[in-house]
């Protein structure tokens, strides 16, 4: 099942509504895949995690984070972002901690 909504964003879209709501600049670019996973491979040995891999590259440029499918949800983004704007990104959550260590 997949879940989805209310509320749909692209990628720059999201990355925009989390930087208004939490008051920063952002400057996005577009840079090639290839050094995108550069980037995030020395970010990953400065983290002690890894950041993102090919597949997820791969995976994200072939849309497939994107739902044909009614949405499933009921809490909009947006709404959620405003009532927890003094979390988010206070704290780095490592991937390989939470599920390997």
């Amino acid at each position: 099942m997949d879940a989805v909504g209310p509320e749909t964003y692209r990628f720059d879209d999201l990355v925009r509504l989390v930087a208004q709501t939490l008051h920063r600049k952002v400057k996005i670019i577009h840079i090639s895949p290839g050094f995108m996973l550069f980037i995030s491979q020395i970010m990953s040995l400065f983290l002690g995690d890894v950041i993102l891999t090919w597949d997820e590259i791969t995976g994200l440029m072939a849309n497939l984070l994107i739902s044909d499918k009614p949405p499933t949800g009921q809490t909009r983004l947006s709404e959620w972002l405003v009532a927890h704007a003094g979390e988010v990104g206070k704290r780095y959550a490592s991937e390989l901690s939470r599920h390997y260590r």
